[in-house]
């Protein structure tokens, strides 16, 4: 392995130190860890990624008694996913998981592969570290993980400096992960080392006085482990302006509309967006019987990975809507119908009356 850097410890002893560590320490209740099936673990390696493990684990219980199978997330409606889903946010995630269990489900069956890492990265939405993670835990068979908090721990037991997601030192990184995996305990091991970067080597205030590897760490050695890893270069963000349409009609009830299949909030229920006011006023006049439009409420600011947007909330009360219009739907705010809502309208919309959006399973439609 040319790309490797020196190992802080023989791969045995990184293996002995580390499982002894988790015997003692680790979590061994997680709800996908009993029973641990490939489908149980993929789903909740897709909800843990950008995302913490107390915030995953009840809507993983949640996902699990509307779709406890690979068969029933297939043929379910993409809405009921989304509603299960809505609150976790990076909504291509569910969308990809949906896609992916029909396309498995095609193929496969009833199980998801475990054959190879390459057959599971075939599968939407699944890349080499997620399916090497339902590899090691459902089948028990070798296959290295590098998600963050193994990425973060690596970085800093070898100080390697640079930004983990530049090519050549993520291929270092994944050398050093496949060099310490090992050929038994796979589940144990993968566990193991997700949870001391989760728990212990964590992002800030690491906890190295009771380390295990704090002997050979070489970022300890240094002094500064927070150093490492090092933050990807950022840059400034640029803010768009929307307008969102909270129209109401006499029963209170919402116009929602779904938003394309992919793209912002794609596959979602969102309050119709415009960039200015004259192109509301032409839609009011055009779709609405009877518009009063009323205070404009505080503009607030939604962030995304790679911009900002700042939205104005357009409150406007009407009679009803002139004709019928495809893609939209009146949501009635006291009993909420099971969809995927946009997490600015989720808000918006429970300020209305106090009422709760709380994804909760639903029956099959």
């Amino acid at each position: 392995m040319a790309d490797m850097p020196t190992p802080c410890l023989t791969a045995e002893e990184f293996q002995r130190r580390l499982l002894t560590w988790f015997d003692q320490y680790g979590r061994h209740d997680l709800p996908w860890q009993s029973p641990r099936s490939a489908y149980r673990v993929w789903v909740s390696e897709i909800m843990l990624q950008q995302t913490q493990v107390t915030t995953v684990i009840p809507y993983f219980k949640r996902f699990m008694t509307r779709f406890p199978t690979l068969e029933a997330l297939a043929n379910a409606p993409q809405d009921d996913v989304l509603h299960l889903w809505t609150g976790l946010g990076y909504y291509a995630r569910a969308r990809n998981l949906h896609k992916a269990a029909q396309v498995a489900f095609a193929a496969y069956g009833e199980e998801l592969p475990t054959d190879s890492v390459e057959t599971l990265m075939a599968l939407p939405g699944i890349g080499r570290s997620t399916a090497g993670a339902i590899i090691a835990q459902s089948a028990d068979k070798q296959a290295a993980i590098l998600d963050g908090n193994v990425k973060r721990s690596l970085t800093r037991l070898h100080a390697i400096a640079g930004w983990p997601g530049k090519p050549a030192i993520e291929r270092s990184l994944w050398a050093l992960a496949e060099y310490y995996t090992p050929d038994t305990r796979l589940a144990d091991y993968t566990q193991a080392i997700m949870d001391f970067g989760a728990t212990l080597c964590k992002r800030s205030k690491p906890d190295c006085p009771i380390c295990p590897f704090n002997d050979a760490c070489r970022a300890y050695a240094e002094g500064e482990p927070q150093r490492y890893p090092e933050s990807k270069p950022k840059k400034a963000l640029p803010t768009r302006d929307t307008i969102m349409l909270m129209l109401q009609d006499s029963q209170g009830r919402v116009w929602l509309e779904q938003r394309p299949p992919s793209g912002l909030w794609g596959g979602l229920w969102s309050l119709p967006q415009f960039e200015r006011h004259g192109e509301l006023n032409d839609w009011l006049a055009d779709h609405v019987v009877s518009p009063k439009r009323h205070a404009p409420l505080p503009s607030f600011t939604h962030t995304f990975s790679h911009f900002r947007l700042s939205i104005t909330p357009q409150p406007v009360s009407c009679d009803r809507l002139s004709g019928v219009r495809e893609g939209g739907v009146w949501y009635d705010i006291n009993h909420p119908p099971a969809l995927g809502l946009a997490a600015p309208v989720k808000s918006l919309l429970s300020q209305l009356v106090p009422f709760t959006l709380d994804p909760t399973p639903g029956p099959s439609h």
